[in-house]
């Protein structure tokens, strides 16, 4: 460990590691796993090469990232872009990531708020699909009495839920109305059911978005699972869930929408219209500890 260098973002809350050192992938989930144990605040672990000189000149993707687990974080790829801003001096203006697993470069336009801190908006790519899947407890009676469908025993409860696929992670979305939304409250049976879901969905990264009450406001309490970093995490901000939140709203109402999700740690907002395909995610990213 002596010999990777690494920095640390603070994207609203959901603290990121980002590691400027070669790292074969192999190897990345156990250096993940050090750095996180080193940064307890540490949520995530990403791999960041920067392009040489002729890609950047031919207008390619001017720093690539990788995550440990190999699934798509909104809050890294930004955080990317900063650190790409950062050390190249950039004050302004818009940076190609190239994100591991993902078909296309992200164009993340950032603006340097201070020193060390930009707001940054990206253009997502329109999900694969958003569709509604037939789910049940994996501990029938751990979800007694939490489950709202189906009888008192919870044993054959099975509900409806959205998914919205995406290139690299899929995030299940959970409103105030869903039986499911009680399972917020008892974090083990919520953790053990996204687990299960993941293996079902086959998802590379599967996410559980709670949407709270509200309209152009909306509390949101994101989980997420990482199969191939092994990390579970109650995120206190998940961009890509945000996006995917925002993507599911829209298609709900057939109609864009303007939302912003009031998260633990801070707010994300969402741009997206069903009609275009298009979905702007504006965020933030600070970096706190570089060298």
């Amino acid at each position: 460990m002596e010999d990777i260098r690494y920095c640390i973002f603070d994207p609203t809350g959901n603290i990121t590691a980002l590691v400027e050192t070669a790292v074969d992938i192999a190897d990345q989930p156990a250096a993940a796993a050090r750095i996180m144990e080193l940064e307890p605040d540490v949520e995530q672990v990403g791999f960041i090469t920067y392009a040489d000189k002729t890609a950047a000149a031919e207008g390619g993707a001017l720093v690539s990232l990788r995550m440990a687990g190999g699934e798509f974080c909104g809050n890294a790829t930004m955080c990317a872009a900063a650190l790409f801003a950062v050390r190249s001096g950039l004050q302004e203006g818009a940076v190609p990531v190239k994100v591991w697993g993902i078909s296309a470069p992200f164009t993340v336009s950032l603006e340097r708020q201070a020193a060390l801190a930009f707001s940054a908006a990206v253009l997502m790519p329109p999900a694969r699909g958003i569709r509604m899947i037939n789910l049940m407890p994996s501990d029938p009676a751990g979800a007694s009495g939490i489950l709202e469908d189906g009888g008192t025993d919870g044993i054959s409860a099975i509900l409806s839920l959205p998914v919205v696929e995406m290139e690299g992670i899929s995030h299940i979305i959970v409103e105030p109305d869903s039986g499911f939304f009680g399972v917020k409250e008892d974090k083990a049976l919520a953790e053990t059911l996204l687990r299960q879901w993941c293996g079902v969905l086959g998802a590379d990264c599967l996410g559980m978005m709670f949407l709270g009450e509200g309209a152009a406001l909306r509390p949101m309490t994101p989980l997420v699972y990482v199969p191939g970093a092994d990390t579970m995490f109650w995120e206190n901000s998940c961009a890509s869930g945000s996006a995917a939140a925002g993507m599911y709203l829209a298609a709900k109402a057939g109609s864009p929408v303007d939302v912003t999700f009031d998260e633990p740690a801070g707010r994300l907002r969402v741009e997206s219209d069903p009609a275009t395909g298009r979905t702007i995610l504006h965020g933030s990213a600070i970096l706190c500890k570089y060298e």
